[in-house]
């Protein structure tokens, strides 16, 4: 199931850009909620863990390129400071 769930999610994401709603899979998780909440639920977990990611990896692009630049090296975002789930 995390499989199905994964691969939809990775799917939705890439749709997103092309529909130009980077919030697309909010409707996608309601149509599949109502057919399964156990799908729905590993699907968003999916989504969160890629854009996770996705916010990760551009934070060490951003760093990286600060450093080979001499420049002073980004900040994290206030809100990582929180931790999360």
């Amino acid at each position: 199931m995390q499989d199905l769930a994964d691969g939809l999610a990775r799917d939705v994401l890439a749709g997103s850009v092309d529909l130009d709603d980077p919030y697309f899979y909010e409707k996608v998780a309601k149509v599949v909620g109502a057919s399964s909440p156990t799908l729905q639920e590993a699907f968003m977990t999916s989504i969160r863990i890629r854009l996770a990611e996705k916010r990760g990896r551009e934070f060490l692009e951003k760093a990286l390129a600060a450093k080979r630049a001499g420049a002073k090296l980004p900040d994290a975002p206030r809100e990582a400071e929180k931790g999360g789930h």
